[in-house]
């Protein structure tokens, strides 16, 4: 008697397997991922535009293969020499000392001309404005309470500029412009598209607060820019140390692929890092602005752990948290922090060579004696100071008009107003022909449609990186989170919008990364990317033409005064 299988009885040879979950699901119209090899998982190329794309522009191949090389740096040149006119347009205008321009313009005179900020009268800044070759440099200290780098930096625009408007705002606004060349290039680098990397730096160029602050001789765009410069080192670093992984895997020469290897994973050493001191260099630097810096470089820092360790695991380690322990926990450390505590200190330099300046003589004075008398006088006076600043900014509780809780900033609940005047008819740029007065107001306030769509941009950075674990994402989190999270430690403090400038560049990345969902990943169907491409333009043609409508609040040019009022979308605007 012979017997039956069970799989005869089924109707399927023994060798037949039910089909997968992704087979099944491709009768819905399911694509599953594209298998991505080894050495594209740790150095991901650039994505290049399609050939279909250059044929119905009528390019021929050879000059389109040498608009793609030349894109990678003339596409974010252009962006940024757009962005520089922008700024640079009438840049002395208001002639005027806008909102807290009052402390820094006079610190950086001061800094450029004896090294120490001085205590400057009440009331001098009208005799500034209408002839500062007349206004002596105060040669008795003044307190200031944030560290001088930011001041050199305006300074320097002083020094060959002058005194007077254009020449205290033109270094922030070659921050400004750089800031905008430095983000296409990050953004190029993150998304490996030209394109996403340009889109990134003109959602820069035409934000509102950025542009403001680009034309204002405040600390915070300064600070942004030294944010920017070494975020940009730690990724080309991130770069880097994984071509130098996938360079030492073996390669299997049958299929032409590399393989990971534990021991190459977990034990190899990437050596020197230059990209890595730079970044140390650039978060000590900004460290040295404000404070708030610090924060910053605790982020930034841990950010360039976990990506070491991401590098190592993909590589083929076992044990990626123990490898990266062993081998480039101490280096990073030494590359980071020490480097950003020295340049914090040097940055002190024009303080210390002094003995003038304020609580320069501490420690041979009022602090003689206690334990730390081996220190140098200098070192010991300048701990004290630092003391006494930390003091008075977390006591810092005066109400102010345009303060703002932080969880108010992403919807712009309460901008600044910088500056503001209501000028007659036919005067200060008034229109003669206007019924009643015009309004002339400096608001620092992002462009309002690009901050929404941030707010919807940052669900989906969040979004990508819980539940699919893109790195990308995880970066611009953490940077929009070191720039933000810490204000809401200090909610009793004064504190204003325009700190937020910090992290609008990755608040603008976080909207470049949503774009690029909207048009669609690569292999797309024609329809999806036509809908999706429509739906990005729309978006940021309106982002763009907000802007424009806006243009005369950033720029304090003269508009009636229903104009005006049109502006004030919000009544916490007012």
């Amino acid at each position: 008697m012979t017997s039956t299988a069970p799989e005869a009885l089924h109707g399927h040879d023994a060798g037949d397997k039910p089909p997968s979950w992704p087979q099944r699901l491709r009768r819905f119209g399911h694509v599953p991922r594209p298998v991505t090899g080894l050495r594209e998982r740790l150095v991901p190329p650039y994505t290049r535009p399609s050939e279909r794309l250059w044929a119905v522009l009528g390019v021929p191949p050879r000059l389109a293969e040498r608009m793609i090389r030349w894109s990678a740096w003339g596409g974010p040149l252009l962006v940024a020499l757009v962005a520089g006119v922008l700024r640079f347009w009438n840049l002395g205008s208001p002639k005027a000392v806008i909102f807290d321009e009052t402390y820094y313009a006079k610190d950086a005179w001061a800094l450029i001309n004896q090294g120490y900020e001085g205590s400057w009268p009440k009331d001098i800044d009208t005799s500034i404005l209408k002839d500062p070759s007349s206004v002596p440099v105060p040669t008795d200290p003044g307190y200031v309470v944030h560290p001088p780098v930011g001041k050199w930096v305006i300074g320097l625009g002083e020094y060959f500029f002058g005194f007077n408007p254009f020449g205290w705002r033109f270094m922030v606004a070659v921050l400004g412009t750089l800031s905008v060349l430095l983000l296409c290039r990050i953004g190029r680098r993150l998304f490996r598209s030209t394109f996403l990397g340009c889109l990134a730096g003109a959602l820069l160029a035409v934000d509102g607060l950025h542009f403001v602050m680009s034309r204002t001789a405040l600390l915070d765009l300064v600070l942004m820019f030294f944010v920017l410069s070494a975020f940009g080192c730690l990724l080309i670093d991130r770069d880097w140390a994984r071509r130098r992984l996938a360079a030492a895997l073996p390669l299997d020469e049958a299929e032409g692929v590399l393989r990971p290897d534990r021991a190459v994973a977990e034990n190899l050493r990437l050596g020197r890092r230059p990209w890595r001191l730079a970044a140390g260099l650039m978060l000590g630097l900004a460290f040295a602005t404000k404070w708030n810096g610090l924060y910053i470089l605790a982020a930034f820092a841990l950010m360039a752990v976990f990506w070491d360790v991401s590098a190592r695991r993909t590589a083929g380690a076992v044990r990626p948290y123990l490898a990266v322990l062993r081998r480039d926990v101490v280096p990073a450390f030494f590359s980071t922090v020490p480097v950003a505590i020295v340049t914090y200190v040097a940055t002190w330099t024009g303080w210390i060579v002094t003995d003038k300046g304020y609580f320069r003589n501490w420690a041979e004075t009022a602090g003689k004696g206690g334990y730390f008398t081996w220190l140098p006088d200098w070192l010991r006076s300048l701990w004290h100071y630092e003391n006494e600043v930390y003091s008075f900014h977390v006591n810092l509780t005066s109400g102010h008009t345009y303060q703002s809780n932080p969880w108010s900033w992403i919807v712009l609940g309460r901008p600044v107003s910088y500056f503001y005047e209501d000028p007659e008819a036919g005067t200060d740029g008034c229109p003669a022909s206007t019924v009643g007065k015009c309004a002339r107001e400096v608001l620092a306030i992002g462009t309002p449609l690009l901050w929404w769509a941030g707010a919807f941009a940052l669900c989906y950075v969040l979004y990508r990186w819980f539940f699919r674990r893109d790195w990308r994402a995880g970066a611009i989190a953490c940077a929009v989170a070191a720039g933000w999270v810490p204000w809401f430690l200090y909610q009793e403090r004064t504190i204003f919008l325009f700190y937020a400038v910090v992290f609008v560049p990755f608040l603008c990345l976080a909207v470049t990364m949503m774009i690029g969902a909207i048009v669609g990943p690569a292999g797309s169907d024609e329809r999806r990317r036509t809908i999706g491409a429509v739906g990005a333009g729309v978006l940021v043609l309106l982002i763009i033409w907000n802007f424009i409508y806006f243009w005369p609040l950033y720029t304090g040019t003269a508009i009636p005064l229903d104009s005006w009022r049109n502006r004030m979308w919000l009544d916490t605007w007012v």
